[in-house]
């Protein structure tokens, strides 16, 4: 049998894990490479100055990330860390900033260490980054063979990001539970895809009994308890899920319906995608005849004031308006492994209900 070999990325959370940074990162090297966004630099730089203060590692160079992340962006950062004979690359930001980050190491073949500033996505804890070309496109997905080191998750940085973050952040998070689920349905799971489709079920669940309070103390900069579970769901638990189940069980109709939807012009300026997964997981419920769970999921997502209807998101209800969204949708390779063939009609009858659910 061939040989399988899983890495996990560790993680510090709480009030100040940077603490952490000289005790976990020492054995490394000393000169660090920062790659992170304005604002997450504005907002973390001076915490993590404070905690390397006299540990003998060095900040050799904080550079400021822009736009998307790109194979250009990639190299150009990988070959700054060769110049300045980093020993290891630290990414601080959002998921662009952070999978930039990531590119950079990997190309330089140097660690990563993970310092995210929102809680948007789960890209601070997995082994890919999703790069886009130069005008803005999507591109392609660049595999690694592990995750970061370690990541750092400050809940005062968080709790003082805005709070949009988190709560589209949690509805890409409820993307897993229902995606994963369903995409398995009726395979024989081997351990790995197994575990990690039972670690989806917290994706889910700890949101349903902290999500609520979460984003209201995020709104109110406080640090929680309902925090912190919440923090924890939108960036371990769906980094560990996407780490070790097959790419056949990460995704489904709902971050199809994402896809599709983009095609829009101007939606996805309109709309973070984590709330448009949401709603895709309303449309995966009904097309698969699950209405009482749907119910149930539409309650929540009001409740976190994520949009539940095209209406809503300033999308026309109209079969022929809709009808290049209806066609990717269901040609998207997350298509490829349901339980069922899934048609353009199928969709648009549960988009239709789920208008009036």
């Amino acid at each position: 049998m061939k040989t399988e070999s899983v890495y996990f990325c560790n993680y510090s959370i709480g009030e100040a894990p940077y603490g952490e940074v000289p005790v976990v990162c020492a054995s490394f090297g000393s000169r660090i490479l920062l790659v992170g966004g304005e604002r997450a630099l504005a907002a973390g730089l001076p915490r993590l100055r404070e905690a390397l203060s006299g540990s003998g590692l060095l900040l050799a160079a904080a550079e400021t990330f822009r736009g998307d992340c790109t194979y250009e962006a990639i190299r150009r950062l990988a070959g700054r860390a060769k110049e300045l004979k980093a020993d290891m690359i630290f990414g601080m930001g959002g998921g662009k900033a952070l999978d930039t980050a990531k590119g950079a190491a990997y190309d330089a073949e140097l660690p990563v260490f993970t310092f995210p500033t929102t809680a948007a996505t789960c890209a601070a804890t997995t082994a890919l980054s999703v790069v886009y070309r130069e005008d803005g496109s999507f591109d392609s997905f660049y595999f690694y063979e592990r995750p970061a080191r370690h990541c750092f998750l400050d809940l005062t940085v968080i709790a003082h990001a805005p709070a949009e973050y988190l709560q589209a952040g949690m509805g890409d998070t409820i993307g897993k539970y229902f995606e994963c689920h369903f995409a398995a349905r009726g395979d024989r799971l081997a351990h790995s895809s197994a575990l990690g489709r039972e670690i989806s079920n917290m994706c889910y669940e700890p949101l349903l009994e902290h999500g609520v309070r979460a984003l209201s103390d995020c709104r109110s900069g406080k640090v929680s308890h309902a925090l912190s579970q919440a923090v924890l769901a939108n960036v371990v638990s769906t980094g560990l899920v996407s780490l070790m189940v097959l790419d056949d069980y990460n995704c489904a109709v709902a971050h199809s319906v994402y896809y599709g939807l983009v095609l829009l012009p101007g939606f996805e300026e309109r709309n973070l995608h984590g709330n448009v997964v949401a709603y895709g997981v309303l449309v995966q419920l009904l097309i698969d005849g699950e209405r009482e769970e749907a119910l149930r999921l539409k309650a929540f997502l009001q409740e976190l004031g994520i949009r539940t209807t095209l209406a809503e998101m300033e999308v026309p209800l109209e079969r022929k308006a809709l009808d290049a969204v209806l066609k990717d949708i269901v040609a998207e390779p997350d298509m490829d492994h349901i339980p069922y063939p899934v048609t353009e009609e199928m969709v648009y009858k549960a988009m239709t209900e789920a208008e009036v659910l």
